[in-house]
């Protein structure tokens, strides 16, 4: 799982000496654990072991056998069965109309970035490059595809710098400018968008990114008449323990030895009504969940639209980072 978790591609090779004995994909080893496997088993318990394989002398057949077969990646091995090359597939560069939905987009880009230090000691986070452009770009441009042209970046820490550098772009999207006077957290600063901002918006930090149906996102937070929909990736994590279950007396109810746990993370991207911003207090430093806490309290509804972990990309740390740089030559 480290292996599977360190390379990106959600899936490791496994190979008995030179020789390939299969594949394992994240899906295999959830299958695994589910259908009451043990982490003691090694990995043969888990693994693929007829996956689809080619030939040194058949290199230029690996593009179409995996379109043929939708894989993601596919083996070269030599007359020994020795494992010699790994092949992935070529993006699809196909361009797929996406839905125009046409709303507003918040960018939150005020905090100082302090789990990216030294980075963001001498540059912005919301201008730190990823693949070639800055992560704010990537983010409006992965709107911008959807007709979120509209573009509201709120700053604070280095805010002439940031504003600096876009004053020098030509952008396809409007971009307005929302400045802080203080710190006001992850939630605070959209205060300023009251009577700015009217419509349904968009709203997500400055160092993700998720690859998903945009558009899927607001028809699913309009069906469900929520007043702010959150998206959430869904992960899995094995405990590397056994897990006790007891009473109230202390007494034993129940063992698992390494359980598998699912759960939701916020990914820092919602989709917002523009009477959320009601609910924010003025002046005040608060954080977002914060503030859905106070609009459930008074009977609005928050909802979730859930995505797979591998959708979500988090560059919040340095080793995060190198992770969207990798996964983002997926897109």
């Amino acid at each position: 799982m480290k292996a599977i978790n360190a390379n990106a591609k959600g899936l490791a090779l496994v190979c008995e000496g030179r020789k390939l004995f299969g594949i394992v994909t994240d899906g295999d080893i959830r299958r695994y654990l589910l259908s009451g496997g043990s982490l003691k088993e090694t990995i043969c318990s888990a693994v693929n072991k007829n996956p689809c394989f080619i030939q040194e002398e058949e290199r230029s057949l690996a593009e179409s056998v995996m379109a043929q077969k939708e894989l993601s990646v596919i083996p070269v091995v030599n007359v020994s069965h020795e494992l010699v090359d790994i092949i992935f597939r070529k993006p699809d560069k196909k361009i797929c109309k996406k839905e125009n939905i046409n709303h507003p987009l918040v960018i939150m880009a005020g905090g100082k970035g302090t789990r990216l230090w030294p980075y963001t000691n001498i540059l912005p986070k919301p201008l730190i490059p990823v693949d070639g452009i800055t992560i704010t770009e990537q983010i409006m441009n992965r709107f911008s595809e959807y007709g979120c042209n509209e573009v509201y970046i709120i700053v604070n820490y280095m805010k002439d710098f940031i504003k600096a550098y876009f004053k020098e772009k030509t952008p396809r999207q409007n971009i307005h400018f929302i400045e802080e006077q203080s710190f006001l957290g992850t939630g605070g600063g959209l205060k300023y968008l009251e009577g700015i901002v009217n419509k349904t918006f968009f709203m997500t930090n400055c160092d993700v990114l998720i690859d998903c149906d945009y558009a899927d996102i607001f028809n699913s937070h309009k069906t469900q008449k929520n007043i702010v929909t959150m998206v959430c990736a869904r992960k899995n994590m094995v405990i590397p323990y056994g897990t006790i279950q007891i009473d109230n007396q202390k007494q034993i109810l129940s063992m698992q030895e390494k359980p598998a746990v699912e759960y939701n993370i916020n990914t820092g991207v919602y989709l917002i009504e523009p009477q959320f911003l009601d609910f924010i207090p003025e002046h005040e430093s608060i954080h977002f969940p914060q503030l859905i806490d106070l609009a459930m309290k008074q009977g609005q509804r928050a909802g979730a639209y859930i995505i797979d972990g591998n959708q979500w990309m988090d560059m919040g740390q340095l080793e995060e980072l190198e992770q969207m740089k990798q996964k983002i030559e997926q897109f």
